[in-house]
């Protein structure tokens, strides 16, 4: 099993999520790393996991658009030079939140605009995969369907976000321009209300796959009607990947209960709760039934591991760490000016300090 969706948010928890690899029984794990406005992205860390345990974590770094935020006063390599060093350095493919609606209003720029072009031609051009998260579940947009824990984030959505029908319309714009991307689309492209629009994006884009973080909605909403969830399933089962949404801050037995709620959900007929001691982004048990698929082997054995080896690889590509050492330097230096901080004091130069330390 390989699960395409965690996140590692420190280098002191490294080993917290590969203690949280052997519990949930997972292979391998891809480490996706999201952007920030001060502190660039989570991609030092992310580095030192893959340099320590090379057989174990796949890297899809996030972006930096440092230069952006500062309006120019920080020069960054425009992003299609951030997906050559990310190659060179022996990265897995690319993690983008940046039509995430909440990060779409911080970035407030077009993924379909001029900003973005070149590093979508090369994305395309070099075949590097991108495991993207595009817009929220559609509850999160209506006041009175929008839970308390979503609300509490601030992922209750009023006219000051884009709004979700934006966000689709510039992703099928860069689909257009460029329909051989690989791209994972994460938590099943929050279409899992709607099958056949779902099906029809699937159709229309070969490079195009849904991933299976929960969101805990998409199982409410396949588990309406488990018989068709199950045909479509089978019938994509080459363009379904999983992952679970993992943090490495969570507890090994937290973490196993949110892999096992998909994993029982994909392999078996039971009808069943979201369990007490799931963590809160689940919801409380009380939301909903989860009814489940009981997919052949064969269609578990792509979701599971397959397809995931076909867009990254059937193993984590080798990491320079000069490179990405040097990488996390460059990326100390810019929040030490976003933060007015010594660049000393950043995780990202505590990570370069450890991609050189001895192996």
């Amino acid at each position: 099993m390989i699960d395409c969706h965690v996140h590692l948010s420190s280098l002191a928890e490294i080993e917290s999520l590969e203690a949280i690899r052997r519990c949930v029984g997972s292979e391998r794990m891809n480490i996706v790393c999201v952007f920030g406005r001060d502190n660039v992205n989570a991609n030092p860390p992310a580095f030192a996991a893959k340099a320590e345990y090379p057989d174990r974590f796949y890297v899809f770094p996030g972006l930096d658009h440092s230069s952006c935020f500062t309006f120019g006063a920080l020069s960054t390599p425009s992003l299609a030079e951030q997906v050559d060093r990310l190659i060179a350095l022996g990265a897995d493919g690319v993690k983008m939140l940046e039509n995430k609606p909440t990060h779409r209003k911080v970035l407030d720029v077009p993924v379909d605009g001029p900003y973005f072009e070149e590093y979508f031609a090369r994305l395309e051009e070099t075949g590097f995969p991108v495991l993207w998260h595009v817009c929220d579940p559609e509850e999160f947009w209506d006041p009175d369907r929008t839970p308390r824990w979503a609300k509490e984030r601030g992922w209750g959505y009023d006219e000051s976000f884009a709004p979700k029908e934006r966000l689709y319309a510039e992703v099928e714009t860069v689909m257009k321009r460029h329909p051989r991307l690989k791209v994972i689309f994460a938590h099943f492209y929050f279409l899992s209300a709607d099958l056949r629009r779902a099906a029809e994006f699937l159709d229309r884009f070969e490079g195009v796959h849904f991933d299976l973080a929960p969101g805990v909605e998409f199982l409410y909403n396949l588990s309406k009607d488990p018989v068709a969830a199950r045909e479509f399933f089978v019938k994509y089962s080459d363009r379904i990947v999983f992952g679970t949404d993992i943090s490495s801050s969570q507890s090994p037995a937290e973490a196993l209960t949110r892999a096992r709620i998909v994993t029982r959900w994909l392999e078996t007929t039971d009808e069943y709760r979201v369990p007490d001691e799931a963590d809160f982004l689940l919801g409380p048990p009380e939301d909903g039934v989860i009814r489940g698929l009981g997919l052949p082997e064969h269609a578990l054995d792509r979701i599971y591991r397959e397809n995931f080896e076909r867009l990254a690889g059937p193993r984590p590509r080798p990491l320079d760490r000069d490179l990405a050492a040097e990488e996390c330097e460059r990326i100390a230096r810019e929040i030490a000016v976003l933060r007015d901080v010594p660049p000393e004091s950043t995780h990202a130069r505590a990570a370069a300090e450890r991609l050189r330390s001895p192996v």
